[in-house]
């Protein structure tokens, strides 16, 4: 059985490290990078140059996956082909599709043009430089930064914006820039209940940043933004840099007759994680629409990512060896949000549906903890 999986993020290398050599299965992993990138501490490397990458080749040993580095261009599923940047093509008999979302601009004028994203670690590096940048004696022009959407991304990547920004205005003797959270909706962290969203917008406040919330994002220039109150009130906000985490979509890269999409692009499949239509392709991640136990769609987020690529490399065991496949169980196990330093806030869950709100550096610990399992899950 001929399989491919595309893309390393977290749903492709979870099925890949799941994997052990098994007859009659021969899989090729297409990763563009020859590196793993932890997507979720971006914002880290973005503020502090933290490293977040793991290289791909000694994660694979043992799993009998081999391994390209090469750009996807397109997937044709009714042709069964795989359509890479090199012009090559590749067959399958069968596929696994992780390759992920890129960012949505929401048709926003100049947002596209103007604003750096936080998919990648070139982004990372970006802003890390243009950060660093602003504390030079010589730098000329705006200093000030605008983030654009106020979930887990967002935030994170304020605070510790906020954080390295301190630090720099100590050493060098120039004041820190502002930092502006802008917000369409009328609330930061919109997974969190109400009393860890108060705790995180106080710490927020402490560190200085401008929250902005029910302020829409009309338009970004090379100047600046602007924005629109709920009440139709427009101004403008100056920024030297405006880094949009606001929103993802499902990349536009797979085609086929029997293809069924649903919000964001995201690719409808069924409760084994197969495209509708075509059983032989297993589309997981945030390109892939999973519905939970009550058929609401699954969170794009590492945890359910590294959950479907796990079930999916077991099931590709299972076919090779004529086995039935396993169904898909979505659990969410908690979400805490990194608020600089040693300071999180966020949730666990508890037997019995029950949840466990904590805050803190307890948070943090809880933290690090579910990084530090999935690093273990995947070596």
């Amino acid at each position: 059985m001929k399989t491919l999986i595309l893309g390393a993020g977290y749903a492709g290398l979870a099925v890949a490290t799941r994997l052990k050599p098994t007859p009659g299965l021969q899989v090729l992993l297409v990763e563009q990078n020859a590196y793993h990138t932890f997507e979720t501490r971006l914002h880290e490397a973005a503020a502090h140059n933290t490293r977040v990458t793991l290289p791909l080749a000694p994660l694979l040993r043992g799993t009998g996956v081999e391994w390209e580095q090469a750009k996807v261009e397109g997937v044709d599923l009714d042709e069964r082909e795989v359509r890479l940047r090199d012009g090559r093509v590749l067959t399958y008999d069968t596929l696994v599709v992780g390759l992920g979302s890129v960012t949505n601009f929401y048709r926003i004028p100049g947002l596209a043009e103007h604003s750096t994203e936080l998919k990648e670690l070139a982004h990372a590096d970006e802003i890390f430089n243009f950060v660093n940048r602003t504390f030079d004696s010589d730098f000329e022009g705006n200093r000030d930064i605008v983030v654009g959407g106020a979930g887990l991304t967002g935030v994170e990547l304020v605070t510790e914006l906020a954080q390295r920004a301190e630090v720099l205005s100590k050493a060098r003797g120039l004041p820190p820039f502002n930092i502006y959270l802008v917000e369409a909706g009328p609330k930061i962290l919109p997974v969190l209940d109400d009393a860890l969203r108060a705790k995180a917008q106080r710490t927020l406040e402490d560190y200085g940043i401008q929250i902005l919330t029910g302020h829409r994002l009309m338009e970004a220039t090379a100047e600046g933004v602007t924005v629109q109150t709920v009440g139709g009130e427009q101004k403008k906000i100056g920024a030297g840099k405006i880094i949009w985490t606001g929103g993802i979509q499902a990349r536009d890269i797979v085609h086929g007759e029997k293809l069924e999409k649903g919000p964001g692009g995201r690719i409808a499949v069924d409760d084994k994680l197969r495209a509708n239509g075509y059983p032989e392709v297993f589309v997981i991640g945030d390109m892939g629409l999973a519905l939970n136990q009550e058929g609401q769609p699954v969170p794009t987020t590492a945890q359910h990512a590294g959950q479907q690529g796990r079930v999916t490399g077991k099931n590709l065991m299972h076919l090779a060896q004529g086995e039935e496949l396993d169904s898909y169980e979505p659990s969410t196990l908690g979400e805490f949000v990194s608020l600089g330093g040693l300071m999180a806030v966020g949730w666990m869950k508890l037997p019995w549906n029950q949840k466990l709100a904590i805050t803190g550096g307890l948070a943090h610990v809880m933290k690090r903890a579910s990084e530090w399992k999935w690093r273990s899950s995947i070596d």
